[in-house]
């Protein structure tokens, strides 16, 4: 996809079209992170560090409660 720059009041702006932002499970809320290596631009959403703990805390949960079947499944 070829994208081109709007104007945007004294500043330059990339609009994402709404089928990129929900592959991406964006909205206008969401914030990106932006970098580059000196020749290409790149956004990517941040992603809720909340969520991560929450999910860290159901693994350690179930690691906990299954040890015996997870390393048999494991082997």
């Amino acid at each position: 996809m070829i994208k081109t720059l709007t104007k945007h009041g004294n500043s330059l702006a990339l609009v994402i079209e709404k089928p990129v932002l929900e592959l991406l499970g964006a909205d206008a809320e969401t914030p990106f992170d932006v970098t580059t290596d000196g020749q290409v631009l790149i956004l990517s959403p941040v992603k809720d560090a909340g969520r991560r703990e929450v999910f860290r805390a159901a693994l350690d949960k179930v690691n906990a409660r299954y040890p015996k079947a997870l390393k048999k499944l494991a082997e």
